[in-house]
């Protein structure tokens, strides 16, 4: 069943829509999704790699302009929206003292938070409720997710056929490294923040 599901991921990646794809899951995941674009980036780089740059600079795009509606939640409607979110990923306790960290640390706290597989959301939903400056979100958020996905291509581009040798012989170990690392982001974030 994974190879499967790992091989229609391949197809899909070379689909001439899977752009649009790449770029809901980035703006979404910047705001409410739990799935990171990386699970789209890898094999659509992997599938064709002379577009590693187009869609990184996709993948930050729409990550950045996610995260300017995760700040608008956490801003606007974070008695709503917001607070259900937070409840739904189990952070509303930690969220006062986010707000009282970003007094500090706001900028290193996006610089970093945005790098690691701490969810996004996370981040861009406490900058809102924080009242962080609007401006320095954007320009902080454009840098570290520029840095990630850029780096996430690069390494594809120059080593993508070993990797995709390495993870079609490993696929199982592999996905359950890529799982243990997205749930540890979410147990690091509950427990860090």
């Amino acid at each position: 069943m994974l190879r499967s599901l790992y091989n229609w991921t391949m197809s899909f990646a070379a689909h001439r829509r899977a752009s649009w794809a790449l770029a809901t899951v980035s703006f979404t995941e910047s705001s409410f999704f739990p799935i990171p674009p990386d699970v789209l980036l890898i094999p659509m780089v992997l599938a064709n790699r002379d577009k590693a740059w187009r869609l990184a600079g996709l993948c930050t795009l729409f990550s950045v302009l996610g995260g300017m509606f995760g700040y608008a939640i956490g801003a606007l409607l974070y008695d709503t929206v917001g607070t259900w979110l937070m409840n739904l990923y189990g952070y509303t306790g930690q969220i006062e003292q986010f707000r009282h960290a970003y007094a500090e640390w706001g900028a290193w706290i996006i610089l970093i938070k945005g790098m690691t597989p701490i969810p996004f959301k996370i981040v861009t939903i406490a900058s809102g409720f924080a009242g962080y400056d609007f401006f320095w979100f954007v320009l902080l958020s454009l840098i570290t997710r520029a840095a990630r996905f850029y780096m996430v291509a690069a390494l594809l581009y120059y080593y993508g056929e070993p990797m995709r040798g390495f993870i079609e012989k490993r696929l199982e170990l592999v996905t359950a490294a890529f799982a243990v690392i997205l749930v540890g982001g979410f147990v690091i974030a509950r427990y860090a923040i």
